[in-house]
């Protein structure tokens, strides 16, 4: 009988792992539960797909979040510059953008998608996996369909994590894992939109660009970073937002406080000065009609409120104690965070395998021979601009060589 790897899920990781089970020569047999493999993929960056940031692994590692160390062997196994070459070698012409994000020159994920579906060189079956098989010995010998059962001498898990279930991730992989005698670290969105006390309906749909957003928690800041965010009718979202909420624990999300520097640019002093000037330029105006060289309009009421003073005061009235004032304001605009929004909203999942159960070099768990994992469905996740991709095409890469290696080493069949 040929010897076979049962790949569970057909997303990024799961794809990317037959492609390298057929590059080392052996069989893979992919399980997708969906009509059609990488539904997540196709939504991806609005559509776009941001496939990898061209950068080096060790600049990948400083935006990983979770578990860098975890990932040193994956991404110099199979690194971004590998990865721009191999979807280049598949036909698919690529770009870099701002902040090196990387994107097919067509801006459609699905022509990342197709690629992929072209280089599998392996059946896909159409059949939810529910179990894994084992012998006496806990050696993976299998899994078990609707169908029955399905004998392969491995089996790599690649069915991501839980967020956007309605793509299919809802967590059948640490189902299994555990199912595995495998611990499973506590799950939730990141990536994710944040929930704030403030009306921010009334400033719902204002992007903010080059602003500077701080989180910290009692008096240790936890997260800041320049760049651009969202106000939304619950909340915030947005980039910055976004990479701010791998920072922050659901179950303390009250504890931390959301601090936005309007004008990062200018210093204290300078902005003072810019203060003054348009104080002058507009003297006879009402102060709420003088600032709209300086802040969007939608956001010139909560502005204005915050700083104790009077809309209808002619602005040449305002004395050296309200510009401070103001000034405080625009450097230091404060939000109060409730919750994150529901994990369905969520960029990526929070938790997912210990790695501490993996082994980095292979991507097999330590305590069960034949089993592999990749991609979402472990304790990893990253900033936005490609990275969680990145995460997921090397160890892919890593889990598809790791289990041909395995399979191709006959002491496992003992």
């Amino acid at each position: 009988m040929r010897q076979t790897i049962a790949i569970i899920g057909g997303g990024p990781a799961g794809m990317m792992a037959a492609c390298a089970v057929s590059q080392a020569g052996n069989q893979a047999v992919l399980y997708e539960q969906n009509t059609s493999c990488g539904k997540k993929l196709r939504i991806t960056g609005k559509g776009r797909c941001n496939v990898t940031n061209d950068c080096s692994p060790a600049q990948v590692l400083e935006n990983v979040t979770r578990n860098q160390k975890f990932l040193y062997s994956a991404l110099y196994r199979f690194s971004p510059s590998d990865v721009i070459e191999f979807f280049e070698a598949c036909g698919v012409p690529l770009k870099t953008e701002r902040g090196r994000r990387v994107f097919p020159v067509s801006d459609r994920a699905a022509d990342i998608c197709t690629a992929l579906e072209r280089h599998l060189q392996c059946p896909v079956i159409r059949e939810q996996v529910q179990s894994i098989l084992y012998d006496t010995e806990n050696h993976v010998r299998g899994v078990h369909t609707h169908n029955g059962d399905h004998l392969h001498q491995a089996v790599i898990i690649a069915t991501g994590g839980i967020s956007y279930p309605a793509t299919g991730s809802k967590g059948d992989g640490h189902r299994m894992a555990r199912q595995a005698g495998l611990r499973v670290t506590p799950l939730s969105g990141s990536l994710v939109p944040i929930e704030c006390r403030e009306p921010t309906q009334d400033w719902m749909g204002l992007s903010l660009k080059n602003v500077r957003l701080t989180v910290v928690c009692g008096q240790k800041e936890v997260f800041a970073q320049q760049g651009e965010m969202l106000f939304t009718h619950f909340g915030v979202s947005g980039p910055l937002v976004l990479s701010a909420s791998a920072h922050m624990q659901a179950e303390d999300i009250t504890k931390y406080c959301i601090s936005i520097d309007l004008k990062p640019a200018l210093s204290e002093k300078e902005l003072d000065a810019r203060l003054l000037s348009d104080i002058q330029k507009y003297a006879a105006r009402d102060f709420i009609n003088s600032l709209g060289d300086l802040l969007p309009r939608v956001l010139i009421p909560a502005i204005v409120e915050r700083s104790g003073i009077p809309p209808r005061m002619k602005t040449g009235a305002i004395t050296k104690e309200m510009r401070a004032r103001l000034l405080s304001v625009l450097k230091n605009f404060t939000l109060t965070p409730t919750s994150f929004r529901p994990v369905d909203e969520a960029i990526v999942t929070c938790g997912g395998v210990d790695v501490r159960e993996i082994d980095p070099k292979t991507m097999m768990a330590k305590q069960v021979p034949g089993l592999f994992f990749a991609g979402e469905v472990l304790d990893l996740d990253a900033y936005t601009g490609g990275y969680n991709l990145q995460i997921a095409w090397s160890t892919g890469h890593l889990a598809g060589l790791g289990a041909a290696e395995y399979i191709n080493n006959a002491e496992n069949f003992i």
